[in-house]
């Protein structure tokens, strides 16, 4: 079972082949006080990979969080477009790491894993050309107000970008396949 209402993560999954079906975790994913951004990413996995679990307990739940972390500072998901175009404009010329957390659990089995992809992401800067009339049209292409930090990297989004440091290719966009593949076959799922 995948615990995400993410459209982007259920169509990532959908890559492995494997039967699964979808349903929201319904949990709060407001950030605790002084929580860092890599706190928060696995916190929110674990809860909605536990959340789901509790429904189905013979089940092994995915669950996946991501986090846009601006030195230190969450940056979620904007909602609207003002507020996209502000986070895009705060990550210009900046390093970014999104912290993409992955949980499976399995309460009939008392499997409980979690794991973390941090994916190191530089934004163009406005001198590299990454001007607000670029912005405006990612932003009005794309739409990405349901991205962490408005970065939506399989589509238009790359061309806002100058490199990206990581070691799973699927991180980024929400769910680290190699590391979900890892722990559901510790859980016991068959990938071949």
């Amino acid at each position: 079972m995948l615990g995400s209402t993410s459209l982007y993560r259920r169509e990532l999954l959908e890559r492995l082949r494997v039967p699964f079906v979808v349903e929201s975790p319904d949990i709060d994913e407001t950030p605790l006080s002084g929580e860092s951004p890599r706190a928060l990413a696995l916190r929110l996995a674990l809860a909605k990979a536990r959340a789901v679990a509790r429904r189905h307990p013979q089940a092994v739940v995915i669950g996946s969080d991501q986090v846009a972390d601006l030195h230190g500072v969450p940056l979620g998901k904007p909602g609207t477009h003002e507020r996209a175009l502000e986070q895009l404009r705060r990550m210009r010329g900046e390093t970014v790491v999104f912290q993409t957390a992955v949980a499976v659990v399995c309460q009939a089995t008392g499997f409980e894993q979690l794991e973390l992809a941090a994916v190191s992401v530089r934004f163009r800067s406005l001198e590299e050309g990454l001007d607000d009339a670029e912005i405006e049209h990612y932003l009005r292409a794309e739409q990405p107000y349901d991205c962490a930090g408005s970065a939506k990297s399989e589509g238009l989004g790359i061309a806002l970008l100058s490199r990206i440091d990581n070691d799973d290719p699927t991180a980024l966009v929400g769910l680290p396949l190699i590391r979900t593949c890892r722990l559901i076959r510790a859980a016991g799922v068959r990938l071949t």
